[in-house]
């Protein structure tokens, strides 16, 4: 009877490694699907700042400074390999480009014109895109976290080699309001 009861325990005990385990893994999937959904945005947005450039050439051609800070962050955005240095060229981008809405606003035929619209308003679904990307990812991070911080998940994790991840973080360029020059 007694080594019934033992294997039973053990069986218990199994299962529950095995589950915190799997959910631990889970959760770490779910940061790295999470992690390409915003990739999969932050192409669609590159592959959009070529267009919106040239459309704006035509109209800022003296904005040189704006557009050269555009595609650099951009040629930046598109070589970073790691997430760390995506999130840090994505930062860099969005404010580029934060910069160049806030000069083509001086130019009333550029506002008007259908392409720059266009270009403008998917530049803005991506970017809505992006955030709820980000924001998915933040709380998948969190999620992740959590579980291999709190008890017993952490005698597990470590155990395991489950290395805490970190969420993304806007940078303080981002959170001011772009300064135009004229």
């Amino acid at each position: 009877m007694g080594w019934i009861i033992g294997i039973i325990v053990l069986v218990a005990i199994g299962i529950a490694v095995a589950g915190i385990y799997n959910n631990m893994v889970t959760l770490r999937n779910r940061i790295d699907n999470a992690w390409q959904n915003i990739d999969t945005q932050l192409q669609r947005r590159n592959d959009l700042i070529p267009n919106l450039v040239e459309t704006v050439k035509g109209y800022a051609a003296h904005e040189k400074e704006a557009l050269g800070a555009v595609v650099s962050a951009r040629n930046a955005a598109v070589s970073a390999s790691s997430p760390d240095d995506k999130i840090a060229a994505d930062n860099v981008l969005s404010g580029a480009l934060r910069q160049l809405f806030a000069v083509a606003e001086a130019y009333p035929d550029l506002k008007a014109n259908a392409n720059f619209a266009q270009l403008q308003s998917s530049l803005e679904d991506t970017e809505n895109k992006i955030s709820y990307a980000r924001q998915s990812y933040n709380d998948c991070v969190l999620n992740y976290n959590n579980a291999i911080q709190t008890f017993p998940g952490n005698i597990f994790a470590g155990v395991f080699q489950f290395k805490e991840r970190s969420g993304f973080e806007a940078a303080e360029a981002a959170r001011e309001a772009p300064k135009v020059k004229f």
